[in-house]
């Protein structure tokens, strides 16, 4: 029983490592079908437009069950913000993303998408939604992890060095084709794919800080995402139908353009949703956002043996820049975090300590209430029998959050 039971505690513990490392592996998948289907000619205009119908057919009957009856009125200008989040997120994001996945490679596009915690922070004191004390700790590390985030972006885009060589290289041989990896990719278009990258990075930290903002008045977050997935169908529609002139572009098959639009849909934008707010709920967005980085790691090995794709010495230099940024900006959010959390603890157990030096303050006291009670019973000279004093000791509440990750 004891080893049912300490098997049934590591698993509760390693689930939110469980579901985040899987995660990860679905957006990498994601990243490496979209390639496959952009190069073989699939518009990425179309290809939003698909994905985000199948993210709202997914979400919408959940929404519709499960928050019936907490569903807040949808006034004038929460649609305004809604028709807005439609437009940052599924169309000028997703679109300005795909596109810079077209011109550059799965591994490279991921490395960008690890500016976000750092842009974000910047809209926020743009918005003025963070204050930045610059003589504090974690300010400095939000705004140095910042610095050295675009330091590693700008690395990435303006140098490509040499061609990194694996050890299962030499043992892939790429067939020519439009599928093959980073075949046929200039300077040029890794400049323009940099560019439109960073615009889908800015694009989406825009959209974080407007659906905070959002939230406060829409509690219904089920709600609010597929009212977004509709309204971005909707705006990309729209967008399709002004830069594609072809009705055959909106041709779709049993083949990897459906896969990718099925996929990226369902998985990326519905069931990703969920398992996020899921763990976020438990650990923090801290935790969330702390395993991206992997997510990096898993595309560019996938990447250099499904698409025989081509690492580059600045690539890698920068993406470890990135990196090293982004824990730094998530260091800062998690003592600015456990900062608040402290300041909600009652004085009463402030004062008393905390963790193990609470607890020994705690048995002291006893100790000594026991010697007093002893003392007044010898000189009193009353035969009192040993009673085992037993007393609640007093433990400040958990912070849910762990210091990882992403």
């Amino acid at each position: 029983m004891e080893g049912k039971g300490g098997l049934g505690r590591f698993f509760e513990t390693a689930k939110p490592y469980i579901a985040m490392i899987s995660l990860q592996f679905g957006y990498a998948g994601m990243n490496i079908i979209t390639k496959v289907s952009l190069n073989r000619g699939m518009s990425h205009y179309v290809l939003v437009v698909y994905r985000h119908a199948f993210a709202t057919a997914v979400i919408a009957p959940f929404a519709l069950v499960l928050e019936r009856k907490m569903r807040p009125k949808i006034t004038f200008p929460i649609f305004l913000q809604l028709f807005v989040l439609g437009l940052l997120g599924p169309v000028i994001d997703q679109n300005f993303y795909y596109a810079g996945l077209k011109f550059t490679s799965p591994t490279f596009s991921c490395a960008m998408s690890n500016m976000l915690p750092a842009m974000t922070f910047v809209m926020a004191v743009l918005c003025r939604m963070e204050k930045v004390n610059i003589k504090k700790v974690r300010c400095q590390a939000k705004v140095v992890g910042t610095m050295v985030t675009v330091a590693g972006a700008m690395l990435m885009t303006l140098y490509k060095g040499d061609v990194l060589n694996m050890v299962w290289s030499k043992y892939i041989h790429p067939k020519e084709t439009n599928a093959s990896g980073t075949a046929g990719i200039t300077d040029k278009d890794w400049l323009k794919g940099s560019i439109l990258l960073i615009i889908a990075t800015l694009a989406w930290a825009s959209f974080f800080i407007l659906q905070a903002i959002t939230m406060r008045k829409y509690t219904a977050h089920l709600s609010l995402t597929a009212l977004v997935c509709f309204l971005g169908t909707l705006q990309s529609i729209a967008v399709t139908f002004v830069m594609e002139h072809k009705s055959s572009v909106w041709t779709i098959g049993w083949d990897m353009n459906l896969l990718a639009a099925a996929y990226a849909g369902i998985v990326s934008s519905s069931i990703a949703y969920y398992v996020q707010g899921l763990v976020m709920q438990k650990r923090g967005p801290v935790f969330v956002t702390a395993f991206s980085p992997l997510m990096m790691i898993i595309v560019a090995i996938m990447g250099s043996f499904i698409l025989a794709e081509k690492i580059y010495v600045g690539g890698v230099l920068g993406a470890v820049l990135i990196v090293i940024g982004l824990y730094s900006v998530l260091w800062g959010k998690y003592k600015e975090y456990k900062e608040k959390e402290a300041e909600e603890i009652p004085e009463p157990v402030k004062l008393g300590g905390t963790g193990n030096n609470q607890k020994t303050m705690v048995i002291e006291d006893i100790e000594a209430n026991n010697v007093i009670e002893m003392q007044k019973n010898e000189d009193e000279k009353v035969c009192v029998p040993a009673v085992a004093i037993s007393a609640p000791m007093p433990i400040p509440p958990m912070i849910a959050m762990e210091v990882p990750k992403a």
